[in-house]
């Protein structure tokens, strides 16, 4: 069974919603946060430590902005050892 996710627009991309521990992402606050920096990543990931909203763009290997810091990979380690333990976070996931 394939799995549907919702979609989202920020700034004319759209994005899917991967993940939504809790169902903790705020479109409104998201697009607040969202700027040009993130245009070059495949993924965002939205954290959520002590109620403010923290944004860490990811990419796969074959994005040409590709590099250790940012692959999509890690992504579970950032998580374990950059946020708050437990934190709720969601992914989005640009769609080309």
């Amino acid at each position: 069974m394939e799995k549907i996710y919702k979609k989202i627009k920020l700034e004319n991309k759209i994005y899917l919603i991967i993940e939504n521990k809790n169902d903790c992402l705020n479109l409104e606050e998201l697009t607040l946060k969202y700027t040009d920096y993130f245009y070059d990543y495949d993924y965002i990931l939205g954290d959520y430590a002590y109620n403010k909203l923290r944004l860490k763009g990811f990419c796969s290997k074959n994005n040409s902005k590709f590099n250790k810091i940012n692959d999509i990979n890690l992504k579970d380690s950032y998580l374990k050892d950059n946020c708050v333990f437990n934190c709720n976070y969601f992914l989005i996931k640009k769609v080309k």
